[in-house]
């Protein structure tokens, strides 16, 4: 077992603290170069676990040194025998100062240590006893500037294993069993993207013959962390969407957990992963397994950095090249998530997609992660506003002239999205209509072959259904696939991901060091409606950095004298933009509350079809609260008007 690793383990164990006055003597011996024990004299009992212990000495024992201990405590007497793993000393070189000392236990002693802590913890105060349960379960890793340092001794003595390898195939295989014994896996295995057969290929595996494991980039849990660079732990069973059965089929092993994290070289390119299975007698890997796998994955990654799989006949090249990074989807929340595993059953099909959600959702976004990740990837990608242009304009782009090729033409292979497709005129949707359905453009020889990304801020149902104003045989087109981006005020568990990723990305642009917000800049901006969602969020941001040149740390929002980072008054308002009057603040409360109920009623009304006896017993209402709410609103948008009618036309009428 590696050096490194055993100190690590070590460290980052829970020991039980010992006190002077707890009367538990001990004994120290130390196995000299001879063969023969010699007694540590001055070697006292710092803390205990089942499986470890420290002590302290000025003694200089060496690491990997057998120790005898004989611990005595009431009626107990247990010998026990371990080695050392781990030394520490602020100054090492001075006889005078004590050494701090970590043994791992003997396996056969672990039932004898046991024994002794469960008769020695008996014997706590209540006080005592809750003291050590709250420092384990939530005291801070590294909170005293000693444990960092202890922290840093542990990655050099890590470096100095690592180089001592001469064969990287003997490095990667002692590697990976200490990985499978620390994470208490039952298998491990490295694997590296071929970008000659676009294939992922283990280079290392423990538990089958490395030359078994080898499939497409794209496919399961390992082709999805290859492909979108977001470390992922599944439970197999319920998780039957990114897990793929065929590698189980063919091996005939039966996979239950997997936790799987991306391995990157010194451009930050994506250029494999590292995987292990089947954590023992539990369903699925913890969270202390996460982390650990992150520091995993970063020495791989220093392992592999001069690793380059570009390769002109590599389908890949764009998930490992670094303006990929561009185009991920950041964050944590329950609905991202639920994002992520559209994206992996959407990406390759041929079929329609429309994208919906409120302004500045990242509906450009996902259509392009969509492309990306999707079969058509490496072709062209285009995207068509059909808002706020001249509509002769998205006609030339939608069907071509005589000058200008269509777009829909021009990214054959690949995709072409319909930005804000809404707000394209009647006339238009009926022609485009037409050309999707017969997949040919008139004037044209060719077959259209591109996929149709729709996005829409609107409701297009409404619009087709009850309004009239969008073409109903486009909607019934259209609708085939539809993914839902929730607004950033419905997940701000994203807030806090995404305002690190904009810092990191407007610190790089204006040449600045890494900037952080405070806890209670933090907590003030999840509590924002954000009514612009992602685009605000970023462009807040990027007004903090602004503001706020020089400090490491932002703990201001607003700085006098300069546009607001976010108006605070519009929080919690988001939804009133389109009732007219809602947002005049010099309305009676009541009268803005009248006018809100009508939008509610009317809506209503319509989705009953004009029945308004129906849509008041919905609302739990008479029919006659209804008319008379619909009274009131009415007057006070009449009051209203008249008041803002100019005085030349009022004299008119």
């Amino acid at each position: 077992m590696f050096t490194s690793f055993k100190e690590f383990k070590f460290f980052q164990s829970f020991r039980i603290p010992l006190e002077s006055k707890d009367d538990v003597r001990c004994t120290f011996e130390y196995e000299d170069e001879m063969g023969k024990f010699v007694n540590i004299m001055d070697a006292n009992l710092e803390d205990v676990s089942i499986t470890g212990l420290g002590f302290k000495s000025k003694q200089r024992v060496k690491v990997g040194t057998n120790i005898r201990v004989g611990i005595h405590y009431k009626r107990i007497r247990i010998d026990i025998e371990g080695h050392v793993v781990r030394s520490f000393g602020y100054n090492p070189d001075n006889e005078t100062d004590n050494m701090v000392y970590g043994v791992e236990l003997d396996e056969e002693d672990h039932p004898s240590m046991k024994r002794f802590i469960v008769q020695y913890v008996m014997g706590f105060s209540p006080d005592r006893a809750r003291d050590c349960i709250t420092t384990m379960a939530v005291s801070e890793r590294y909170k005293k500037a000693t444990e960092g340092f202890e922290v840093f001794s542990l990655m050099l003595s890590l470096f100095k294993d690592i180089t001592s390898f001469g064969s990287q195939e003997t490095f990667l295989k002692s590697m990976l069993e200490e990985i499978s014994r620390i994470l208490n896996s039952q298998r491990a295995s490295i694997f590296l993207i071929n970008p000659q057969t676009n294939e992922l290929e283990a280079v290392a595996a423990l538990g089958i013959e490395k030359e078994f494991l080898k499939f497409d980039y794209r496919k399961g849990i390992a082709g999805s962390v290859f492909t979108t660079g977001v470390p992922l732990n599944i439970d197999a069973k319920t998780d039957k969407v990114r897990f793929s059965q065929e590698m189980d089929k063919r091996t005939g092993y039966e996979t239950k957990s997997i936790l799987c994290n991306p391995i990157t070289n010194r451009e930050d390119k994506v250029i494999g992963v590292i995987e292990v299975l089947n954590k023992r007698n539990q369903d699925r890997f913890t969270e202390e397994d996460e982390k650990t796998m992150k520091v995993l994955a970063l020495i791989f990654s220093s392992v592999f950095h001069n690793y380059n799989p570009i390769s002109e006949k590599s389908l890949i090249r764009r998930f490992s090249t670094p303006y990929d990074r561009e185009f991920a989807y950041i964050g944590k929340s329950s609905s991202t998530n639920e994002i992520r595993k559209s994206i992996v059953k959407l990406k390759d099909i041929d079929s329609p997609l429309l994208i919906n959600g409120e302004f500045g959702c990242g509906k450009k976004l996902l259509a392009r992660i969509v492309h990306n990740e999707g079969k058509r990837g490496l072709n062209k990608f285009k995207i068509i506003n059909c808002k706020g242009v001249d509509v002769h304009e998205v006609e030339e782009q939608l069907f071509g002239s005589e000058k200008t090729k269509s777009v829909l033409e021009e990214c054959r292979g690949g995709t072409a999205v319909l930005d804000e497709v809404g707000y394209l005129p009647l006339e238009l949707q009926t022609k485009l209509c037409k050309v999707l359905k017969e997949r040919h453009i008139p004037g044209s020889n060719l077959t259209l072959d591109v996929r149709i990304i729709f996005t829409s801020g609107q409701d297009l149902k409404k619009m087709a259904q009850t309004d009239g104003t969008f073409n109903f045989e486009l909607y019934s087109y259209v609708q085939e696939s539809i993914l839902l981006v929730e607004p950033l005020r419905k997940r701000p568990e994203d807030i806090e991901e995404l305002t690190s990723y904009f810092l990191r990305k407007e610190c790089r642009k204006q040449g600045l060091l890494l900037k952080e917000f405070s806890e209670d800049v933090l907590a003030k901006l999840k509590e924002y409606d954000w009514p612009s969602n992602v685009t605000e969020l970023e462009q807040a941001v990027q007004k903090a950095v602004l503001y706020n040149p020089k400090a490491h740390v932002i703990n201001k929002l607003n700085k006098s004298g300069a546009i607001p980072i976010i108006d605070l008054t519009k929080s919690s308002m988001h939804g009133l933009d389109n009732i007219p009057h809602a947002r005049d603040w010099q309305l009676p409360l009541k009268e803005r509350v009248a006018l809100v109920e009508r939008e509610m009623i009317l809506a209503e009304i319509r989705r009953n079809k004009g029945n308004k006896s129906k849509a008041a017993k919905e609302m739990g209402i008479s029919r006659e609260a209804l008319r008379k709410k619909l009274l009131q609103s009415d007057e006070i948008i009449e009051t209203l008007e008249n008041q803002n009618t100019p005085t030349e036309e009022k004299k008119a009428a």
